[in-house]
């Protein structure tokens, strides 16, 4: 007999064969469910959480919704929810990850998770939490290609999909006058599919608003078509038998909904990413080909200095600058970080206009004030306020946390912070700041556009190793 783990693995792996082979048919599917059946008999299921300490969770890598990156550390809004479910539950999670959607399945069905995250609902033998998103479905071609415009102008069309996505499904279910030539792409999954348009490697192909989103920050030449009918509804997804775990997923869910923790979550991850117009993508795109090269080492050297990753510096600076050394203000702050007199006086800073003494100070000040905030600012939001106080000054945005305090706002979190700055330039409000009004709509514009140039910054540029453990915006 195969050790234990070995019978996992190979369970596994047949439930995704199934999963495949199902979509051809024939004789090899009676035979490959006979031998899964006979292996499946030495797997024993998980034991229920409470016992083992552990909510062992299924998940593919996604963007904005799964990522683990080269150190181990885990991010994504599917991440964040479920790990929130496991603490509710009194464990820690655990993430293995799913190859592609037929494996993710399998890995519940055959016992070796107790759920899946992102699970299109109603997808295979499983049992559904109720949904956590629903998301709108779109053809998307290149913003140089013509069509199509009308669901009939996709017959006859090549379009490529996620091999048993639910967007298959929808493509299939079209009336017969527009069936496109559906073209399923084993071992990719949508990023990759967009890319392939972004490259001129296909012409169309179908995807869900989260994925097309995202890609449009790298590839800002990727258009929307059009709409394809219905939302896609992803929930948990759990074995059958597992009635418990999964009614305290639908509670656990419906709290989440309540109490914001849902929202805040998608926040994180989803609210910046519209911010910025494909112009101004398009412009940083090829500002990283140009001009980032000279300055590269500068970022890298801020980052040792702070421990700060050096991207995101980048991302203020481009924020601030362009990455112009001799940027001026009318009102004279200056320099590729935009420091003003007082702030370069209290760094230390001999000449504005250098552009790795202005590099490394604006990094100094940024790590200064994300020190200043208290425990319970956690990351990633503690960067993000940061930052808003770089912008603002750390008098009025002490002013500002003051004042979610007294409308009940957490003056700890992100997604809180950005309803309660704009009110700052309110007379009202202002009346009761020590430091008087201050534009508090531009602290959420700057944090918002430095989150979307970091994330581009992040998909085109690798990662710079310094001897701290993780970047400063992670611990």
């Amino acid at each position: 007999m195969l050790p234990h783990f070995h019978l996992l693995h190979f369970s596994s792996h047949l439930a995704v064969k199934l999963k495949r082979a199902a979509l051809v048919g024939g004789g090899a599917l009676l035979a490959a469910t006979l031998i899964f059946v006979a292996w499946t008999r030495y797997s024993a299921p998980l034991a229920p959480p409470a016992e083992t300490g552990e909510l062992v969770v299924a998940t593919l890598v996604a963007p904005g919704l799964f990522a683990r990156d080269e150190s181990g550390v885990e991010t994504g809004a599917d991440h964040d929810l479920a790990s929130e479910f496991a603490a509710s539950l009194g464990v820690k999670a655990r993430f293995i990850i799913a190859a592609d959607a037929w494996e993710l399945m399998g890995l519940v069905e055959s016992g070796q998770a107790h759920m899946a995250v992102s699970a299109p609902l109603g997808s295979g033998e499983l049992k559904f939490s109720t949904p956590v998103r629903s998301v709108s479905q779109w053809i998307v071609g290149r913003d140089d290609t013509l069509g199509p415009n009308e669901l009939s102008d996709l017959a006859g069309r090549r379009v490529e999909v996620v091999a048993g996505s639910p967007l298959a499904d929808t493509l299939r279910g079209l009336d017969q006058q527009a069936q496109p030539q559906i073209i399923e792409m084993p071992d990719a999954d949508e990023t990759r599919l967009l890319t392939r348009i972004a490259e001129r490697n296909s012409d169309l192909a179908a995807t869900h608003e989260i994925s097309l989103d995202l890609a449009s920050q790298f590839h800002p030449e990727l258009t929307r078509r059009l709409r394809l009918p219905g939302n896609i509804e992803f929930g948990w997804a759990f074995a059958r038998g597992n009635d418990a775990l999964r009614a305290q997923a639908d509670a656990f869910l419906s709290g989440a909904r309540k109490s914001g923790l849902l929202a805040r979550i998608d926040d994180r991850y989803f609210g910046h990413v519209e911010r910025i117009d494909a112009n101004s993508s398009l412009q940083l795109i090829e500002d990283i080909k140009t001009r980032l090269p000279a300055l590269r080492r500068h970022f890298h050297a801020a980052q040792e200095l702070t421990g700060i990753d050096w991207r995101l510096i980048a991302a203020l600076a481009y924020q601030e600058s362009h990455w112009d050394p001799l940027a001026t203000s009318a009102t004279n702050v200056r320099g590729i970080m935009m420091l003003t007199e007082d702030t370069a006086d209290h760094l230390g800073v001999r000449n504005r206009l250098d552009a790795a003494e202005s590099i490394r100070a604006g990094a100094r000040y940024l790590a200064e004030l994300a020190a200043q905030l208290p425990a319970s600012a956690k990351p990633p939001d503690r960067i993000w306020l940061a930052l808003a106080a770089y912008n603002l000054g750390m008098g009025h945005f002490r002013g500002a946390q003051a004042i979610a305090r007294s409308i009940k706002r957490d003056p700890d979190n992100w997604y809180e912070m950005k309803k309660v700055l704009p009110l700052l330039s309110r007379p009202d409000i202002a009346e009761r700041l020590k430091s008087g009004p201050a534009r508090g709509g531009e602290a959420v514009i700057l944090v918002e556009n430095v989150h979307t140039y970091y994330d581009i910054l992040s998909h085109f540029e690798a990662p710079h190793s310094t001897p701290f453990p993780r970047p400063l915006m992670q611990q």
